[in-house]
């Protein structure tokens, strides 16, 4: 008969090592303050670009002209005369 090789495994701790728990305190809250300045950052550029589009839009549609603004009504205007 072969004899089963028995297979170790490592004890494991309570709770896996993070990347939190190996790197020092000070820099993780560098790089918790640093990951909401970019968020903060992304969040006022959005907002800025949304208000370039609106203010676009509302130019486009300031500068219409008669023929366009016409063309867009849904009224019949053969019915009228």
């Amino acid at each position: 008969m072969k004899k089963k090789k028995q297979q170790t495994q490592p004890k494991k701790a309570d709770k896996p090592v993070t990347l939190g728990d190996m790197l020092n305190q000070e820099l993780m809250e560098k790089l918790k303050d640093t990951k909401q300045q970019l968020k903060a950052a992304e969040d006022k550029q959005k907002e800025e670009e949304e208000q370039r589009k609106k203010e676009e839009r509302r130019l486009r549609e300031k500068n219409k002209s008669f023929e366009e603004l016409l063309g867009e009504s849904n009224m019949n205007w053969k019915e009228f005369k």
